[in-house]
């Protein structure tokens, strides 16, 4: 059937809240087994929880993706756990604060690009071994977003490490896709998520409303299940002749700037 996923083994990172938590859901819906990884155990462990209780095969596991013993055992949990592993999902990411370049101290730069641009690193490093070692190939997909491809005021740390994975995606597709294993990326555009919410508590409310809706086409937020129905597309057979892509799903914003 197109769009199952029956059979398959599955990481998603940032499982926690927003766009990981819908992609875990949607993911085991189609009959993956999930794997949820965040740093907040709490949360994964109550949202394994209720996919299970759905009818869905879920565990999840405490993981800093910015520690390399951390990813390898969520890998490794993964494998043994459910015998293998076939789509990671690397959405793990943090904004940061928001502050002007001359202003920014080192630690924030350390913390974000460390977990959204190491972090990403590690994980395809340990999971791409997995799929390698299995031979059955794969289907990795990373999460960016608009700053990828945009810059912000404000938002350097952040900026920079989501272009960062651009070049990590078309770098790691080159290596692993002849090799069955298709690695791609996806950048949503303003999305409602507790990240989404955390901007506009800093910046406020009428800002987001007034200078940045009016930007995207739909003038309104994505919801986090539409994003994980583009990510799923990219995890499934439909998207077979994919690999080193970046997909924009962000309601036209990036075609009005």
């Amino acid at each position: 059937m197109s769009g199952s996923f029956e059979g398959k083994v599955a990481i998603v990172t940032g499982a926690s809240s927003g766009i990981g938590y819908a992609t875990a859901t949607l993911l085991a819906e189609r009959g993956a087994s999930v794997v949820l990884a965040a740093r907040r155990e709490e949360e994964i462990a109550a949202h394994a929880d209720a996919i299970r209780a759905a009818g869905g095969k879920a565990t999840h596991i405490r993981t800093d993706v910015s520690v390399s013993d951390d990813v390898q055992a969520m890998v490794a949990h993964a494998v043994a756990t459910f015998g293998k592993l076939d789509i990671a999902v690397n959405n793990a990411g943090v904004e940061g604060d928001i502050g002007m370049i001359v202003d920014m101290p080192d630690e924030n730069w350390d913390r974000v690009c460390g977990i959204n641009l190491r972090g990403n690193f590690l994980c395809l490093k340990y999971e791409a071994r997995a799929m390698l070692a299995a031979g059955n190939g794969g289907a990795i997909v990373n999460v960016g977003s608009v700053n990828s491809f945009l810059g912000s005021p404000g938002a350097a740390a952040y900026v920079a490490s989501k272009h960062g994975q651009v070049g990590l995606t078309s770098s790691a597709s080159a290596e692993l896709a002849p090799q069955g294993i298709r690695v791609n990326i996806v950048c949503p555009g303003l999305v409602k998520t507790p990240m989404h919410q955390r901007i506009r508590n800093a910046i406020g409310d009428a800002a987001v409303d007034e200078s940045m809706i009016p930007r995207v086409h739909q003038r309104r937020a994505g919801e986090p299940e539409e994003i994980a129905k583009t990510i799923a597309f990219l995890c499934s057979d439909d998207a077979s002749y994919f690999s080193g892509s970046a997909l924009t799903p962000d309601g036209g914003l990036l075609t009005t700037v």
